[in-house]
């Protein structure tokens, strides 16, 4: 499906349903198709994320992944006092790159259009890239410190690579690039490549123990990642907030497209979506499963996470101590990028 098709039955959906909600002020496009044009091809990997603006107090639940006219749609609730300040959204780097361009499909208050105008306007302004890198490295600082050592295995793990993978956040933001979540390494190393900071990739790689592995290993993880996911998706009721990436409609992002990047010669960039999706799955079953099935698929995860050199609730704690350590490297090399970026307006 061509990226254009998919974002006109985006916008079919908002109109058609999204609109009807009580509350609704608006909704734009945000994530990785921002800023792609209608004839690309949407990759295997992809969705077409939208934000649902509403004027409720506290946004509702995310309604997460669905298709729709034969696009996938993932839908996400902001409340407008999310977006109300200027000067916070431009100190956002989740939140900023939607309004680096005019991603919006529905406005009926021209707040949306107003506040677009005005991040455009900053986005690239000196103050506010460091602010939104500041803001990237904050959130790896407070997520390792916010591990639970005595919590289950799976919930250690996302508390460690969702921060520690933030590591790339930092670096994009600085180059002006979409922080984009399940191809991070991939879109790091590219713009790292370009700047001249190759070896930093090596290292960032190794921050988490994904640096070694060999394309043969990671399709070996991804298989049974299938094999698990299958499983969770069959079984899942508890709802969590990434409930529907793990579905049959989900499939294709979470398998199919770690598939494709380790046949493009890109396995180390796939591991950190393969860790993750594990790391759901068995929240899920935790949750919903049967002790058999749980043990049945236990070894697997566990492989993979021992693969990564973690063996122990130590190797947790030693591997968020060494992403702490890295910081001041990287912020050094997101300065000098940020110096070296031609379309940062120094101000």
């Amino acid at each position: 499906m061509k990226v254009g098709s998919a974002r006109a039955a985006a916008v079919e959906w908002v109109m058609q349903q999204a609109s009807q909600m009580n509350e609704f002020l608006g909704a734009y496009f945000s994530g990785s198709t921002v800023g792609l044009p209608d004839e690309e091809e949407l990759s295997v990997g992809s969705d077409v994320d939208v934000i649902i603006v509403t004027a409720h107090s506290e946004p509702p639940p995310k309604l997460g992944k669905f298709i729709y006219r034969d696009a996938l749609v993932e839908a996400t609730y902001l409340t407008w006092k999310q977006l109300a300040s200027v000067e916070e959204v431009l100190t956002s780097y989740h939140l900023a790159g939607s309004f680096r361009v005019d991603t919006i499909i529905s406005d009926h208050t021209g707040c949306l259009s107003r506040l677009q105008k005005q991040v455009s306007r900053h986005f690239a302004e000196e103050m506010w890239v460091r602010r939104r890198c500041e803001n990237a490295r904050q959130r790896v600082e407070n997520g390792l410190r916010a591990i639970d050592i005595s919590a289950p295995l799976h919930d250690q793990i996302m508390s460690l690579i969702f921060p520690g993978g933030v590591t790339t956040h930092v670096l994009l933001v600085a180059a002006l690039r979409n922080p984009t979540v399940r191809l991070r390494y991939l879109a790091a190393r590219e713009m790292l490549m370009e700047y001249g900071y190759d070896s930093l990739y090596e290292d960032l790689l190794k921050l988490l123990g994904f640096a070694h592995l060999t394309p043969e290993r990671v399709e070996q993880h991804l298989d049974e990642l299938a094999q698990t996911f299958d499983d969770t998706a069959s079984v899942a009721k508890t709802p969590f907030f990434f409930s529907t990436d793990i579905t049959a409609k989900a499939r294709p992002i979470a398998i199919d497209g770690c598939r494709e990047l380790i046949r493009a010669g890109n396995h180390r960039e796939a591991v950190f979506w393969i860790v993750a999706t594990f790391a759901r799955c068995h929240k899920i079953l935790a949750a919903d499963a049967t002790p058999e099935l749980r043990r049945a698929h236990y070894p697997a995860f566990a492989a993979i996470v021992a693969d990564l050199g973690i063996t122990s609730t130590a190797d947790i704690i030693r591997r968020a101590e060494d992403v702490m350590k890295f910081l001041p490297r990287l912020w050094e090399i997101t300065e000098k990028i940020i110096l070296a970026n031609p379309n940062i307006v120094a101000k």
